[in-house]
């Protein structure tokens, strides 16, 4: 615990104490907060799988024999690495981590468990997309306008932090299964898990 001085002695703690009640405004917008973002990687991964008509056709779903990274990748036009991702587009090994990634990352933030390694294995996947995007890039090798609005921050690393935030305040305690995940004997062995 860390003090200031000044006139008085106060005592400054590490965290409020409300941030662990559960009952607080402040736990509950982040539960929201966690089972959006849960969701939205969920989502991706439904709509991938099964091609239900918004980010992919049913013809291109992965249960269809469709990639789920071709698209994507095979679009990259600008930064350094634009042809070595182009290069992983479409190949099985992208596909599978991609996608086993996007519903474990989805399925533990919804319910509340594994934040950590959900923020780790999530910042790494939205640092590639960054990376794939290249904010930095105002134009494409073919000199059209990339469209990015900022050349540091898009939307890859506000998910990024967002996962972040979520595991450093064990927002899966509200609305979530986090403390009986926590409680679970390897997940206390391990507490990279929690």
């Amino acid at each position: 615990m860390a003090t200031t001085e000044s006139e008085h002695r106060h005592s400054i703690p590490g965290q409020h104490p409300e941030a662990h009640d559960r009952r607080s405004p402040g736990a509950w917008s982040l539960a929201v907060l966690r089972v959006a973002t849960g969701l939205l990687f969920l989502w991706a991964f439904a709509d991938k799988t099964f091609g239900l008509g918004y980010a992919t056709t049913s013809g291109n779903a992965w249960i269809n024999g469709g990639s789920p990274t071709k698209g994507f990748l095979s679009r990259v036009d600008v930064g350094p690495f634009a042809e070595t991702l182009r290069s992983w587009g479409g190949t099985w090994w992208a596909d599978w981590l991609f996608m086993v990634g996007l519903f474990g990352i989805g399925l533990a933030v919804t319910l509340g468990v594994g934040l950590r390694i959900s923020a780790v294995t999530g910042t790494v996947m939205m640092l590639l997309m960054w990376i794939a995007e290249w904010p930095p890039g105002r134009t494409d090798a073919a000199g059209a306008p990339t469209m990015s609005t900022n050349p540091v921050i898009d939307y890859h690393l506000i998910y990024a932090l967002v996962l972040i935030a979520l595991a450093a305040t064990a927002s899966g305690n509200t609305w979530g299964l986090g403390e009986r995940w926590a409680r679970l004997s390897f997940v206390d062995r391990n507490h990279w898990l929690s």
